[in-house]
């Protein structure tokens, strides 16, 4: 009987792609999932033989450990040179994007509140 393994929702696609590797690596036999085409099913990697579901759950823990301590020492990393994105980096090189989100984002809120403001007036 099968047995889910992981959820792929909201997992990057390299990440899937690393994992999909992985269990192949270690001739663990699997299959995918897909979100479906709206997005409503379960994308997931399930195993089909529950017997080494121990065994497959170590590799993908031991994994995520990995990526994440990868993660975290290049989040230092740029930390210690300075180099994280802040809202100002993102206002110098894309002006146009940020003056348009900030128009549509006071258009909403002007619709949202428009509203209750006249019955007041």
């Amino acid at each position: 009987m099968a047995v889910q393994l992981v959820n792929l929702r909201g997992v990057l696609e390299d990440e899937a792609e690393e994992l999909r590797a992985l269990l192949r690596e270690h001739d663990i036999d699997f299959y995918e999932t897909p979100p479906g085409n709206w997005g409503i099913s379960l994308p997931a990697l399930w195993l089909r033989d529950h017997r080494r579901l121990a065994e497959a759950r170590a590799l993908v823990e031991d994994y995520q450990a990995r990526r994440a301590a990868h993660a975290r020492e290049e989040y230092e990393r740029q930390a210690a040179t300075g180099h994280h994105r802040t809202l100002l980096h993102e206002a110098r090189e894309r002006p146009l994007r940020l003056v348009f989100y900030g128009a549509v984002i006071g258009l909403v809120l002007y619709v949202s509140i428009k509203p209750f403001v006249s019955l007041g007036g």
